[in-house]
């Protein structure tokens, strides 16, 4: 039996959040994020990596204070971390030294019960998970999916009324994942949870879907509500119905509109933008399998999604360096092969690389921009911070480090430039 969403039970109201550049600006994150859990629904919150799920997260369990806006809890605001929240993280978090038992147990400390309440609750957990038998055993001893569990009780011991779950089941591998997410929502939908909401952040679009009653899908730069989807399939729910599918594809629509944003702002930044994160390896790859048969050149993202195993946080990524390289386009929820993508395809390695310097000289900014620098320097050297401080006036200092570590690959791939990471320094490539 499916709940029906009601009233709200945690809301973020304007919620922004800034980071400081090393100049002392701010560096915004968030941007005027309003978000409502309403009683009886899973809440979706979708979004690439990077995209400030995981931190809006942690703003609506009173983790880390926003820069502006605020937390609502039960209609009050929420100044730090409440009784009725709960978190299950990503990566267990499990104290290594203590059982399955006592890790649970811990879960209690802040609410000073007695012994004996706190055991009782501990186990119950433990059983309703479905761990029972496991008390003793430590985290060592258990395979992934059971260590989640163990976070899973830890955070329904405490009986949260919202319940804030941050990709749970990413770090699992396929089966056991789809396991824990079945018994989840058989817990869900068997009314055997005393939370009265629950979110979930995740990339999975499937996932999404399958889970969800309502899904908020984010776009980044800064991060901000691009849409939200309704899920009002009934559960159990299928993949392969046509509804079901409906629904994906409507999301990988509104992702696909969202990528074609954030390369045209790259390009509009002349480099102070992000790169997508994927090495040549990944680029080439998507190519020849977008060349051979039986795509033959076209295919829809959530077509290829499915027919290659891939999250949408591996396809993405790559479809759109492949339309900034000019090598693809992403039209229509679909990625289509260019001329020169086809060329790429059938030319030797040698051809590769001069395909691939020439449209990196055109069509990335930053690549061109480190280029020029070198060249116009007496030595062709330049140190890597000189480009960390000019991207870190537009991007986190992470982002700004994984982008440089991003053109460092293509560069060298290319042989526009050379890299020495004992030094820090680019150099013309002798």
């Amino acid at each position: 039996m499916d709940l029906r969403p009601t009233d709200p039970v945690l809301e973020l109201r304007a919620v922004s959040m800034a980071f400081p550049k090393p100049s002392g600006e701010p560096l915004p994150v968030l941007a005027q994020v309003n978000i409502s859990m309403r009683e009886g629904e899973i809440l979706g919150l979708l979004g690439r990596s990077g995209s400030g799920k995981s931190t809006l997260l942690r703003i609506a369990a009173g983790l880390i204070k926003p820069s502006a806006g605020e937390v609502r809890y039960h209609g009050a605001p929420l100044a730090g971390p409440s009784e009725g929240i709960a978190v299950v993280f990503q990566t267990f978090a499990l104290f290594p030294w203590l059982t399955v038992l006592e890790n649970v147990e811990a879960g209690l400390d802040a609410l000073a019960l007695p012994r004996p309440e706190s055991r009782r609750r501990s186990l119950a957990a433990i059983d309703l998970i479905g761990l029972d038998g496991f008390q003793s055993a430590y985290p060592r001893e258990l395979s992934g999916g059971m260590r989640q569990r163990v976070g899973f009780a830890r955070a329904i011991v405490t009986e949260p009324t919202a319940l804030l779950m941050d990709e749970p089941f990413s770090a699992l591998d396929v089966l056991t994942a789809e396991t824990l997410r079945t018994d989840f929502l058989d817990l869900w939908t068997g009314q055997q949870l005393s939370t009265r909401a629950a979110l979930l952040v995740t990339h999975n679009i499937e996932e999404a879907v399958l889970m969800c009653d309502r899904i908020v899908v984010l776009a980044s730069n800064p991060a901000h509500i691009a849409a939200e989807v309704p899920v009002s399939l009934a559960r159990p729910r299928d993949r392969l119905e046509e509804a079901f599918r409906g629904i994906v594809d409507q999301i990988y629509s509104i992702l696909t509109s969202r990528s074609l944003e954030s390369i045209g702002a790259q390009r509009q930044l002349r480099g102070g933008a992000a790169l997508p994160r994927v090495s040549v390896n990944q680029i080439s790859g998507l190519i020849e399998k977008f060349a051979a048969a039986p795509y033959d050149g076209r295919a829809e993202l959530a077509t290829v999604a499915t027919q290659l195993a891939l999250q949408s946080d591996e396809l993405f990524p790559t479809a759109e360096a492949l339309h900034m390289l000019a090598f693809a386009e992403i039209k229509q929820n679909a990625l289509r092969l260019t001329a020169a993508g086809r060329i790429y395809a059938q030319s030797d390695t040698e051809a590769r690389k001069r395909l691939f310097r020439e449209h990196l000289l055109q069509f990335v900014p930053l690549a061109a921009h480190i280029h020029r620098v070198l060249a116009e320097r007496e030595d062709h050297q330049a140190p890597r911070l000189r480009f960390e401080t000019e991207l870190e006036d537009h991007l986190t200092r992470q982002d700004a480090e994984r982008t440089l570590r991003v053109v460092t690959g293509w560069g060298r791939y290319a042989e526009l430039f050379s890299y020495d990471d004992r030094t820090r320094r680019f150099a013309v490539p002798a």
